[in-house]
């Protein structure tokens, strides 16, 4: 059997828990780290204040520190623990890297529902990287 790429999220979606921008808002002032898992250019056009980014296509190997990146910790992703809100453009990559944090043995990994986007169209602050 053969699955989309919305199949896979649906799945994802299934297991893990989506938050809102209020609750993102409540965890930010309690020092919850937040992860960008988009890639780095759409990182630097503006994210979340206060967010890394750690696209989904190295998060795993970060946690554990792999070869691949020089076998370097993030130190946002040391403690499985705590919650850690994810979030990308529109919320699949963060539930599909949710899904995989908690697989992972994090306790709390949390998607912010409608990611960036919604984010944006609700008036959330935004900022971008200084040069």
């Amino acid at each position: 059997m053969s699955y989309s790429a919305q199949d896979l999220v649906a799945q994802a979606r299934a297991v893990i828990e989506e938050i809102d921008a209020a609750r993102l808002r409540a965890l930010q002032a309690d020092g919850v780290p937040v992860i960008d898992v988009r890639e780095p250019g759409e990182f630097a056009e503006g994210h979340i204040p206060g967010a890394v980014n750690i696209p989904r296509g190295v998060l795993e190997f970060q946690v554990d520190g792999h070869p691949a990146v020089n076998c370097a910790r993030d130190e946002h992703l040391a403690h499985r623990r705590t919650p850690v809100v994810l979030y990308c453009r529109t919320g699949g990559r963060s539930a599909l890297s949710a899904e995989a944090l908690k697989r992972l043995g994090f306790d709390q990994p949390l998607s912010l529902a409608g990611g960036w986007l919604r984010w944006v169209e609700d008036g959330g602050a935004t900022e971008t990287p200084t040069a």
